[in-house]
């Protein structure tokens, strides 16, 4: 059955707007306009009323680990490579089919308790197939949230064994991941080559080859730690972003996660490439990654989009939380109160990152997915009222806590209700959970070996 969604105001084309309706059906937005028109025209469609709200278009998470919620709080205030090595590597081997399953039904109903209605999980423990992979699109389906599944390419031998694939093997069993769910509307799966120190020259072609075949992005880490590009030019005389060019894969299906060291050239560069960037700002702070130059990026042309990356290094899963640390990072880095504006971030947590991911989301616009949130006009974190009411993004970016989000529509389907899941009770997965990492190593155990 066609609906019509209905709210105080509706944010499209950049402004809030008084008296609209969404028309929706087969879960996607058919028509925007007046809603006295749309009930008039639309007799039978289901009416659904958010008197009270406003409506903006789902949030996008364009960059995520959801196994890594398992570990969230197993070590904190420590270098890259500490915070690595003692908490995803000693890990890894407790990660079966179940804790994986756990971890991503966590990871994705705290991301839709919190507005995201797509998320991309750049996901490495394959453990040699696709078995867990699997667990990992059950639990999105499970809950409900649109999920690009960005499959990582990995073979370095200094990783985990349970990350590593020959480049055949990642690529056939890619290409068979994605053909399983070619077709449905909530899974799309491309390839992630992970970085140029997790996979050799070679698979990251190959990644990028099968992106071009899928018809899809390709998402890779990029010089997201210093030593990284250090390590680049010690190898092969370059920086990252140019040797990835040197490779041929820097185009508009590039999807570069981080780049906190970035020359002006390779900035350059990317923007006339037409490439996508997954900024994590509080992923940078929480690891010392260093301060990306998102001011620049935007500038040069480049696609910005935001994303939580895994709870182990962020210890939050809201986009909300990324729009407000990106602007004020930006401005105290930069020292200028307008380096990043709220209006520049809330585009790059909804449209941008569809368009980072290639997907019709993250707009409230005829042909785009039904993917709404309703925002309490009532809740304390909206007060008092912004006046005018072009003021409201901002308050949304800078102001709003998660208990304002009181609805969340991911295709057409409710799937997050006054801060609880529709589909499976908050309380049963902290349970899943529970039975999950209850048998782990307490975290001061594995750090002391």
């Amino acid at each position: 059955m066609a609906q019509i969604y209905t709210a105080d105001l509706v944010y499209r084309d950049g402004a809030f707007r008084r008296g609209e309706g969404v028309l929706v059906e087969g879960g996607s937005i058919a028509e925007v306009g007046p809603a006295d028109d749309l009930t008039q025209r639309h007799a039978d469609a289901e009416r659904i009323d958010w008197s009270g709200m406003v409506m903006i278009p789902g949030l996008v998470n364009s960059h995520n680990h959801s196994f890594q919620s398992l570990l969230r709080g197993v070590v904190v205030d420590q270098p890259f490579l500490v915070w690595r090595d003692r908490s995803l590597y000693r890990y890894t081997p407790y990660l079966d089919e179940e804790a994986i399953y756990a971890g991503a039904l966590l990871s994705f109903g705290e991301m839709l308790r919190y507005g995201v209605t797509t998320v991309a999980d750049f996901f490495y423990v394959h453990d040699h197939g696709t078995g867990n992979d699997e667990a990992v699109i059950r639990a999105a389906r499970d809950v409900g949230i649109r999920l690009v599944f960005a499959r990582a390419m990995y073979n370095w031998s200094g990783a985990p064994a349970a990350y590593q694939e020959t480049i055949p093997e990642s690529v056939e069993r890619t290409r068979r991941l994605a053909a399983r769910y070619q077709g449905d509307p909530l899974v799309t799966v491309c390839p992630a080559p992970h970085s140029l120190h997790g996979a050799s020259p070679e698979m990251i072609q190959a990644g990028h080859t099968l992106a071009g075949e899928l018809g899809t992005k390709f998402h890779i880490h990029v010089a997201e730690e210093r030593y990284q590009v250090e390590k680049t030019l010690e190898e092969h005389g370059t920086r990252q972003i140019q040797f990835l060019n040197q490779l041929g894969v820097v185009d508009d299906s590039l999807l570069a996660v981080h780049l906190c060291w970035l020359s002006g050239e390779e900035i350059r560069l990317l923007g006339e490439r037409a490439a996508g960037l997954a900024y994590c700002p509080s992923s940078n702070m929480f690891l010392a990654d260093g301060v990306t130059d998102l001011p620049g990026l935007l500038a040069a042309g480049v696609t910005g989009s935001l994303g939580t990356d895994g709870l182990c290094s962020n210890n939050r899963a809201s986009i909300i939380e990324e729009m407000r640390m990106a602007s004020l990072l930006q401005k105290v880095h930069t020292l200028d109160a307008a380096a990043v504006t709220a209006e520049q971030v809330f585009a790059m947590a909804t449209s941008g990152g569809g368009k980072a991911l290639g997907i019709p989301v993250g707009r409230i616009e005829p042909g785009y997915a039904a993917d709404l949130v309703g925002i309490s006009l009532g809740d304390l974190s909206m007060q008092p009222a912004p006046v005018p009411e072009s003021a409201l993004l901002a308050q949304i970016v800078y102001a709003l806590q998660p208990p304002g989000i009181r609805r969340v529509v991911v295709g057409g389907r409710e799937v997050a209700r006054d801060l609880e899941l529709t589909a499976i009770p908050s309380a049963e997965i902290a349970r899943r959970v529970e039975n999950v990492v209850s048998g782990w190593p307490r975290p001061n155990e594995r750090m002391e070996q």
